[in-house]
């Protein structure tokens, strides 16, 4: 690998929040290597343009995402966002630690998701510039959305050449569930694309979770072998949704058990030659083919964002572990360190 190339850091005002939001600086950080371009805003840590070269040495955006603070302070389905406390969904909102019940607010149907009511992705946090990235911090306080504990968390993105690392660290007070993924929604034949049916997708995975009606993990581990969830080898999205009669995936693949860095999915986009690998630590990925994108969310230059337009490759632990002993731990405990880290590579 070559280090040379150095990443240029520069940080602007992208708009204040509204005044029953706290009314508070949203500031945007561009990231710039030679081959990607990366803006990241310090409400949500969300990733709000993330440009990369086709074969063409053309750039392009690959993000869903809105050009407007106005967009992301307006109910939209975590366009970019790190979300937390607890990614993904917790049956009934409920857990128990250490033998106390917690509650959660039910965002969804009859289950939480993504942190519930207002988590990670909607408050602001605080910046450091780093001199390849980023580093964000916030204190998650105490009974935050329901949860134990004062939470503090670290998200940190660097980028080197055309790779992007996504750093999570935390430490509690008290034992809380936690599970921190970025939310981004990716085309590789560039954001407003009409969809990504032509992308190739392979999944490093022998099981996945099969999930009730409300998306909540039964519990099951199954094996991918001989099923529509085998994405061992690269499947044609559009090719493959048509094969197997399927709306599209929402579901949780299940990574080998190691804390080491390791290539876990890749997605291809063809006639433009992009190309993006997802490596991490986590234990799961769960891959989202934007199935509820319904084309009444305007995003970037007045495109309409249409259902299969997008996809999301969230690393990250397996829903609902807080209440399945069976899956990877979801708890952290005081004295204890949270530390994952995704790497997005993206290359022609």
């Amino acid at each position: 690998r070559f280090w040379g190339a150095m990443t240029d850091v520069k940080r602007e005002v992208f708009g204040r929040m509204p005044r029953e939001e706290g009314g508070g600086v949203v500031e945007k950080f561009v990231l710039k290597s030679d081959s990607v371009k990366v803006e990241i805003l310090s409400l949500g840590c969300i990733i709000a343009a993330l440009e990369t070269k086709g074969r063409d040495g053309k750039f392009s955006d690959v993000v869903l995402g809105f050009d407007t603070l106005e967009g992301y302070t307006r109910k939209h389905p975590f366009f970019g966002a790190v979300v937390g406390r607890v990614a993904n969904r917790i049956a009934k909102g409920r857990f128990t630690v250490d033998g106390k019940e917690y509650q959660l607010f039910l965002n969804n149907g009859p289950n939480s998701l993504h942190g519930g009511a207002r988590g990670f992705d909607k408050v602001l946090w605080s910046p450091q510039v780093l001199p390849n990235g980023v580093c964000f911090f916030r204190l998650s306080p105490d009974g935050e959305e329901g949860y134990p504990g004062d939470l503090k968390v670290w998200v940190t993105y660097t980028l080197s050449g055309g790779e992007l690392a996504i750093n999570y660290q935390a430490q509690t007070s008290k034992t809380t569930p936690i599970n921190l993924t970025n939310h981004a929604y990716f085309n590789l034949a560039g954001q407003g694309s009409r969809d990504i049916y032509d992308h190739e997708i392979s999944i490093e995975a022998d099981s996945y979770l099969p999930v009730d009606d409300t998306k909540i993990p039964t519990g099951e581990v199954a094996a991918v072998q001989g099923t529509s969830f085998d994405l061992r080898q690269p499947v044609e999205l559009g090719k493959h949704l048509q094969k197997f009669c399927l709306d599209g995936f929402d579901h949780n693949f299940c990574l080998q058990q190691a804390q080491a860095r390791r290539l876990v999915a890749r997605a291809c986009h063809l006639p433009t030659g992009r190309a993006m690998e997802v490596h991490t630590t986590q234990p799961g990925i769960q891959f989202y083919t934007g199935n509820n994108l319904d084309g009444s969310l305007k995003g970037k230059g007045a495109i309409a964002y249409p259902k299969h337009s997008a996809f999301c490759l969230e690393t990250q632990n397996w829903p609902d572990a807080v209440n399945k002993p069976h899956f990877p731990n979801a708890l952290l405990r005081p004295g204890e360190e949270y530390n994952h880290t995704t790497w997005l590579v993206f290359n022609t």
